[in-house]
């Protein structure tokens, strides 16, 4: 059974599963597989090709291939899912999260209100992405993965200036079990390894060690994670 508010945009091309609910004004571009017991609630955008700056470094790009959407997926008021973005099943994406394009979010994983998760970017299964995080281009989160509110991770050591950093854009990498405490930075290109731990207001400026809890301006090692706070022993 397909449930249809006002308003709503679906193109001819899109494909849609059993009992998928859809708020009004909602907009779902062409191509877009949206498979079964999906919810796309009101003002939604779904599978929008990118749009490039006048001013933007990036190439400009042709039309990417469709956004896929697994079942049991929950999409919600004013969310944004770009093309060629692959949502795994029963994933939760929160109101006013974006989803940019070529992102990979794995199953069961919860995307909280206002999350940007930019593009060229991987997402495990069963991470947290809470409210307000920003997880910059070209980042890769492994499973299980707790990200706090106001988090932000960074990609451009040179802030816009000059042009040997055309070649140098880099994400962060948050292995398996990872956590980062609320209103953390994580500075371009550092690694927190499994089950690494960044204590909340923290700046990591260096790779954090697997199974190390760090704090502090900069980040530094504190003590080891409790050992019945390790991911092998929930």
């Amino acid at each position: 059974m397909l449930l249809n508010g006002q308003n709503v945009v679906i193109d001819v091309s899109v494909t849609l599963g059993e009992n998928v609910q859809i708020g009004n004004n909602v907009v779902i571009y062409p191509g877009t597989i949206i498979g079964n017991n999906v919810i796309i609630q009101d003002n939604a955008v779904i599978g929008k090709q990118p749009i490039r700056a006048k001013a933007s470094i990036l190439p400009d790009i042709k039309a990417l291939p469709p956004t896929v959407i697994g079942n049991g997926v929950t999409i919600g008021t004013s969310a944004i899912i770009y093309a060629n973005a692959e949502i795994a099943d029963d994933v939760f994406i929160a109101d006013l999260a974006t989803v940019r394009e070529r992102v990979t979010i794995g199953e069961k994983t919860i995307i909280g209100r206002g999350v940007a998760v930019e593009n060229d970017c991987t997402v495990g299964k069963r991470c947290k992405l809470e409210t307000n995080c920003y997880i910059t281009a070209y980042s890769e989160i492994g499973d299980y993965v707790f990200i706090a509110p106001c988090v932000v991770t960074t990609n451009d050591n040179y802030m816009a200036r000059s042009k040997e950093r055309f070649d140098k854009f880099k994400g962060v990498t948050v292995k398996n079990g990872g956590r980062i405490g609320a209103n953390s930075t994580i500075l371009p290109g550092k690694v927190i390894y499994e089950d690494g731990t960044v204590a909340a207001g923290s700046l990591v400026s260096k790779n954090v060690d697997n199974e190390s809890l760090v704090l502090g301006h900069p980040a530094k090692e504190f003590m080891k994670v409790p050992e019945n706070q390790l991911l092998r022993n929930q």
